[in-house]
């Protein structure tokens, strides 16, 4: 693709999804299997509204199925299936309309609460209904009756899919066949939110009432050396806190427990739930005047606003004989921030640091980590 978006004053080049190029090669192969002719590039028309032209490749025609592919271009989004084929089979059948199925790489569901049912392959509903419309117009171009069997794979995608959510998420045997515009934005934070939106989905299908969220795999090293929790009941949030909270919140979990490292945590007394540090670094600001209300005195005061880490903040109130107080004050007033965010979510927040361990906790952290744990 030779279309661009401007982000953070970049220009980045779109590319399309696995959904996108499944569909294009079941309607290439279904157009060489009815046609009898080859085809070297097909049009797509995607959910965007962006007409794609793709070059076609692999072709293998038989009399009574052709195979073929299209190569995943995911643009300047660094997405480990960019360069991957997608492949298409179609096959004749007597059963009359289209029957899509998923092949070698790609995943098939096990859990609850993802897009597709307990058995499924892993093609989501946008993807099934693009490759459904576009080889149900070539059948009716070519005035074909009866149906057609399609089935997608991706030789890689059982090695590929190691390097996504999928195992997390219950997908075994590869990728899922994704996307719900059919065009890949760059770096696109909509899409970081909705992995979480679907593992958090999967949870409540699972019956789950609490949630363990953490930023990433710092949280989930302290939470499987430390928590007695099985690690696979947490999601990974990234920066997006907030928005966490309010998923929690619109699914129905009764309570959230948010486990991480103080360096991102601590943001969150000041009011910041997203924890990026393109949205504000206000961490040594956030200690520094909780420490001067505890009296400490205003040279070290200083200090804390010139250092890099908390850990290094935390020393100096260590020194000072403050550190523990100010880890109490810094818990009760996390504890109120989130209740603003999570409104008739019961929420609550473990803090830790690598140098220091387990810093301090939220009124109700315990009783919230006890109801996971009950599971």
């Amino acid at each position: 693709m030779e279309q661009y978006i401007e982000k953070d004053g970049k220009r980045l080049r779109l590319g399309y999804t696995t959904g996108s190029c499944a569909a294009a090669a079941a309607k290439a192969a279904a157009w060489m299997l009815l046609t009898g002719r080859r085809k070297e590039t097909i049009t797509l028309d995607t959910p965007k509204g962006i007409r794609l032209e793709l070059a076609v490749r692999e072709i293998t025609m038989r009399a009574d199925s052709v195979s073929c592919a299209i190569e995943k271009d995911s643009g300047d989004d660094p997405d480990v299936t960019k360069g991957t084929l997608i492949f298409a089979s179609v096959r004749r059948t007597d059963e009359p309309g289209v029957h899509i199925d998923g092949g070698k790489g790609v995943g098939r569901v096990t859990k609850r609460g993802l897009d597709q049912p307990v058995g499924n392959a892993a093609i989501n509903s946008v993807p099934r209904q693009m490759i459904r419309e576009n080889v149900e117009e070539v059948m009716a171009l070519t005035d074909s009756s009866g149906g057609l069997d399609v089935v997608i794979s991706a030789p890689e995608g059982e090695a590929l899919a190691k390097k996504t959510f999928n195992p997390r998420l219950g997908i075994v045997g590869g990728i899922s066949i994704l996307g719900t515009t059919g065009i890949v934005e760059p770096m696109s934070e909509a899409a970081l939110v909705e992995t979480i939106r679907v593992e958090l989905r999967q949870r409540r299908a699972m019956g789950k009432e609490y949630a363990l969220l953490t930023p990433g795999n710092y949280g989930s090293d302290f939470i499987r050396q430390n928590l007695d929790v099985d690690l696979n009941t947490a999601v990974q949030v990234s920066n997006f806190l907030g928005d966490a909270l309010d998923i929690c919140r619109a699914l129905g979990f009764r309570g959230a427990l948010l486990v991480g490292h103080v360096g991102k945590l601590v943001k969150t007394a000041g009011g910041m739930m997203n924890s990026h540090s393109k949205s504000g670094d206000c961490r040594m600001e956030i200690i520094a005047s909780h420490s001067a209300a505890l009296g400490l005195r205003a040279e070290r005061t200083e200090e804390i606003l010139h250092c890099a880490t908390c850990d290094d903040a935390l020393r100096i109130l260590d020194e000072e004989g403050l550190k523990d107080a100010f880890l109490v004050r810094l818990g009760q007033r996390i504890g109120t921030m989130l209740g603003y965010k999570s409104g008739e979510l019961q929420s609550g927040a473990i803090l830790f640091s690598k140098e220091y361990g387990f810093l301090c906790e939220t009124e109700g952290a315990e009783e919230l980590l006890e109801q996971i744990r009950e599971g």
